[in-house]
């Protein structure tokens, strides 16, 4: 139930809403009793055994009012009095209309219940899933490195609105089957007391019994959840890699993995079913078995000790069925309840986890950059091994520094780490004097501008992602950055030019292209520091020729950082730092480095560039 009380928080700030929803259910579950209690005396007159009362009963003041003895009599004798004055038919026109009003006033505050409810459902799942891809986003990137993205995405949408659908739907339960219980016994208790305890016989019995069928379902629902995300991951991986699947003849291998995860959850799924559909039948038999037993009791109660009045006994047994269908509605809220709980685990994994990488308190905004970035002794691992150990390095305001070296020699992550994506381990990075980890992210992130091998457009227009993270930009200023990074020419030939969509990922544009777009995006941003991320090695010669006049014009009068593989992109970077298994083996300029006849001479010479 924790986690059952912790969602239901969610529905505090729309009081109003639940108040009107436990309001008209009460008075559905008020209605729906008196729907059964009103027969009975259409019954008693169907079957002519209506007592006749000539005198009105006195009134026996509040405490005795909604006693059985004086209920009676005051219903017989309004029934006699109509009788005698205006004739039977009178007196079952009266009952009709009666009957109606009560069965419609039941659906209307049941309808009403219901509406209020959903309206509850739809603002707690909204809220729901605007905290979740909150938390998402800003959660730091590392928290996802070793988590499958369809299990995240399963989590944020199917997961969610099966803790809402769920958990709000057992509200609904809670409030409207119990008081139809209750009500419905106190009705049956003034009828006969003897018949009701003989009903409350067999629940504790079918309560028992679903309890037990019901012990391994959120076991089994959180494993049904879990192999979810899996398909979602399958499928997601299965988009992002069709042209190489494709290209590999791999559609069989992905089918036939795919196919195993698939039957999995129908063989988990078919399990939970058959438990979770067992819970409804017992029930039903149990009822079924009850209302036999009522029969037996209640028919010598007619029949030979004549206490009971036909229609009044019919109406008890309607009564006692409307028992048995909320009662085997809350059995299956505890189902329910089960298959609620598992989703909200993987719901509050993603919610309740610690920031590693939020502000620290007092953190401070960074207005400019001034001076120099230092890089003082740092360590850092992403698992066991270090990537970085005892690293320094100073790069000053206006200069390029360039970052060459063999793959995972540590170049991309002191980009990371600059950026605070990640938290180094030992030593310390400060801009301007300042210790990155006493700034706040926003302002630190402010001041640099990246562009990566993986350009990374969004499925939206040109302008909207040139301009991503601006607030009210202008089209002038759009432009102008589309032109230093050499892309204003191709954008106007495209039809609807700026507002043209690059499609999924940047699919409608080429890669030299996107990597434009991405330039455009970061100088528009117009940050003092550019760090460059292999942003030409995936493009072809003319591509790159194209790219490299872009980020010569972005890099004007800028700090900028430059990771590169290809060594033509650097030849006039103030400094070239070589790497090697996250230390500095060399540093210095292009010629000095081709002097030193070391590993950066030995690079130029298998790029065969024109030295």
């Amino acid at each position: 139930m924790k986690n059952f009380k912790r969602f239901l928080q969610y529905a505090l700030p729309y009081k109003s809403l639940a108040g009107l929803g436990i309001l008209f259910n009460i008075l559905y579950a008020v209605f729906t009793t008196l729907s059964y209690i009103i027969l009975m005396p259409m019954l008693d007159i169907l079957f002519g055994e209506t007592e006749k009362v000539y005198i009105k009963p006195y009134y026996p003041g509040i405490k005795n009012a909604f006693s059985k003895e004086y209920l009676s009599n005051l219903l017989n004798y309004w029934v006699t009095f109509t009788n005698e004055t205006f004739g039977l038919q009178r007196t079952l026109v009266y009952l009709i209309i009666a009957v109606i009003t009560v069965f419609l006033l039941k659906n209307i505050f049941g309808y009403l219940g219901k509406v209020a409810i959903f309206f509850l459902k739809n603002n707690v799942l909204r809220d729901l899933r605007d905290e979740m891809y909150n938390k998402i986003i800003t959660l730091p990137v590392f928290f996802y490195s070793k988590r499958k993205k369809g299990d995240i995405i399963s989590r944020a949408t199917a997961d969610i609105s099966t803790v809402n659908s769920t958990y709000l739907d057992l509200v609904i339960v809670f409030i409207r089957e119990p008081l139809n219980i209750f009500f419905t016994l106190i009705a049956m208790f003034k009828v006969s007391w003897e018949l009701t305890l003989i009903m409350f016989g067999f629940i504790p019995i079918s309560g028992l019994l679903i309890s037990v069928i019901s012990k391994k379902i959120r076991q089994q629902s959180k494993d049904i959840f879990d192999k979810g995300g899996f398909l979602v991951s399958a499928i997601d991986e299965t988009l992002s890699g069709l042209k190489i699947i494709k290209n590999f003849n791999a559609e069989n291998f992905f089918k036939k993995k795919y196919a195993i995860l698939s039957n999995e959850v129908r063989f988990l799924g078919n399990k939970m079913i058959a438990r979770e559909s067992l819970a409804s039948p017992l029930s039903e038999f149990l009822g079924v078995v009850s209302i036999t037993s009522l029969l037996w009791f209640g028919g010598k109660m007619v029949l030979i000790d004549q206490v009971l009045t036909g229609g009044t006994f019919i109406g008890f047994i309607a009564m006692a069925y409307n028992i048995l269908t909320p009662a085997k509605a809350i059995s299956k809220a505890n189902n329910s309840i089960k298959i609620g709980n598992s989703a909200a685990d993987r719901v509050l994994d993603i919610l309740d986890s610690e920031n590693l990488l939020k502000d620290k308190e007092g953190a401070v905004d960074i207005e400019g950059f001034n001076k120099e970035i230092k890089l003082e002794n740092i360590s850092f691992k992403y698992n066991e091994d270090y990537v970085l150990r005892d690293f320094s390095l100073t790069i000053p305001k206006g200069k390029t520094i360039a970052l060459v070296g063999q793959s995972g020699s540590g170049k991309s992550t002191i980009a990371n780490l600059i950026t605070r994506l990640w938290d180094i381990d030992e030593g310390k990075i400060t801009v301007d004097g300042i210790d990155i980890k006493d700034l706040t992210k926003k302002s630190l992130r402010g001041l640099m501008g990246i562009v990566a091998q993986d350009s990374t457009l969004f499925n939206d227009t040109i302008i909207n992602n040139i301009s991503l993270g601006i607030e009210k930009p202008t089209k002038e200023s759009i432009e102008a950055a589309a032109k230093i990074a050499n892309a204003h020419g191709f954008i106007t030939e495209i039809d609807e030019g700026y507002e043209s969509s690059v499609g999924d990922g940047g699919s409608l544009l080429s890669g030299g292209q996107q990597q434009r777009i991405a330039i455009a995006r970061a100088v528009m941003k117009n940050p003092p520091i550019m760090i460059l991320d292999e942003a030409t090695s995936a493009l072809d010669p003319e591509a790159e020729k194209e790219v490299q006049v872009a980020l010569e014009n972005m890099m004007k009068n800028r700090t900028s950082i430059i990771i590169a593989h290809r060594l033509s992109t650097i030849q006039n970077a103030d400094l070239i730092i070589v790497m090697k298994k996250g230390e500095i083996i060399e540093q210095g300029t292009h010629q000095e480095l081709l002097k030193k006849n070391g590993t950066y001479s030995n690079l130029v010479k298998l790029q065969s560039l024109d030295i």
